[in-house]
């Protein structure tokens, strides 16, 4: 057992220093960058094109005092659903000709327009784009009607405000729950994945018969699997001493942090660092498994398709507990051990209780345990066949033959 361990040790600490020395390690620490920055630019574009083409113009075309009491009438709608979510209206002055001039607005007004109300309050016309019912038709409706009802003075609204309230804890909690489990599968997915390419160098420059001369194969299979684990620790300790900056920045800057998780933040931070270690050693177990089976670097991004395509699947499995941890489905998640780190991440910001996270961490060992048992089976088994592929019937025959 100590020489297993001496051994996996020896494995660990040469593909660290190897990984983490290298001049690629700084490209790899600020590979999350270009997504965040990305995902920022594109973001802004379209939330802008969003709020360019999805809001609804309405035109009024009306003389000026009923254009007034319209005006009056959305901008208290607006006052009480945001701006935003109110239609836009643009208004022109009545004309002679006015079906020319709804035509004109309908088919080159600037902005475009849905839809053209005419006549007077009292028998308004709507012609467009525009259906009985839909919520450009039904604003509209909530619009005139203010417009042409006497107004009378509302008494003053008192509201003694809450620190907090069930219902807004729940929804609150749901939002931590959702950002961490996304933090999770992000972080596993980029880091992960790279374990699908360790041995391809190694098994091309016939190293790996080297190496498995001196080492057991299965300390092999667990130094490099904790030595990328432990890789990955540094980067996270970089990207968390960045974003610890950043929010800090924005805490002076008056941006509304995140609602404490239910079991605290210290708890929810010591569950975070745990559940990832057991997703990363679950799925890293897994793709070092698969990564063993390939000979080439065309092979290993043949695989990186499916790979990524069940974590996705895995995400979407786990992203089901939220909101409802205690359901059929959230609990089936729970015991799945690859899914499991990442929706107990997610209970932990919504439920108070501690044994099911102590619970969920033996499982997840057990599983961790057989998985790095099965996988290091299959890695001897396949590890070493890096020479030219031939099936065994043509050996056979060729045996036969020379008999």
């Amino acid at each position: 057992m100590m020489k297993f361990i001496r051994s996996a040790f020896v494995i660990a600490r040469r593909d660290f220093s190897a990984t983490v020395l290298s001049k690629t390690f700084l490209f790899f620490l600020l590979g999350p960058l270009f997504p965040l920055l990305l995902g920022g630019a594109f973001g802004s574009i379209g939330a802008r094109v969003a709020s360019r083409t999805e809001r609804p113009v309405v035109a009024v075309v009306m003389h000026r005092a009923d254009a007034a009491q319209i005006a009056a009438a959305r901008a208290r709608l607006a006052d009480g659903l945001g701006d935003e979510a109110v239609v836009s209206l643009v208004y022109y002055a009545p004309q002679p000709d006015m079906p020319s001039l709804q035509r004109q607005l309908l088919r080159h007004g600037d902005p475009p327009i849905q839809a053209v109300v005419s006549g007077w309050l009292g028998d308004p016309k709507v012609a467009g784009n525009v259906r009985p019912g839909d919520p450009t038709a039904r604003q509209l409706g909530l619009i005139l009607h203010d417009a042409v009802t006497p107004q009378f003075s509302s008494p003053p609204l008192l509201v003694s405000p809450a620190k907090t309230s069930s219902g807004a804890l729940v929804k609150e909690r749901a939002l931590t729950g959702q950002i961490g489990q996304m933090l999770l599968f992000f972080l596993t997915i980029l880091l992960s994945g790279m374990l699908l390419s360790q041995l391809i160098e190694e098994k091309s420059n016939k190293i790996i018969e080297v190496i498995a001369a001196a080492v057991p194969i299965d300390a092999l299979f667990v130094g490099k699997l904790f030595a990328m684990l432990a890789a990955s620790v540094v980067g996270i300790v970089v990207w968390l001493s960045a974003g610890a900056l950043l929010i800090q920045l924005a805490m002076h800057g008056g941006v509304q942090m995140l609602p404490p998780p239910a079991v605290g933040w210290p708890g929810f931070l010591l569950l975070a660092i745990a559940y990832f270690g057991m997703n990363y050693l679950l799925l890293g177990a897994v793709f070092l498994t698969i990564g063993a089976q390939a000979a080439t670097v065309r092979e290993v991004q043949t695989m990186s398709m499916p790979v990524t395509f069940g974590q996705v699947l895995l995400f979407g499995f786990a992203a089901t507990a939220i909101g409802s941890p205690d359901a059929p489905d959230a609990i089936a998640a729970a015991i799945f051990p690859l899914s499991s780190p990442m929706v107990m991440i997610a209970r932990a910001a919504e439920r108070p209780d501690w044994w099911p996270h102590i619970a969920a961490l033996a499982w997840q060992a057990l599983w961790v345990t057989l998985i790095l048992k099965l996988g290091a089976r299959m890695f001897r088994k396949t590890v070493l066949k890096s020479g030219p592929r031939t099936r065994r019937w043509f050996k056979r025959a060729e045996w036969v033959s020379g008999a």
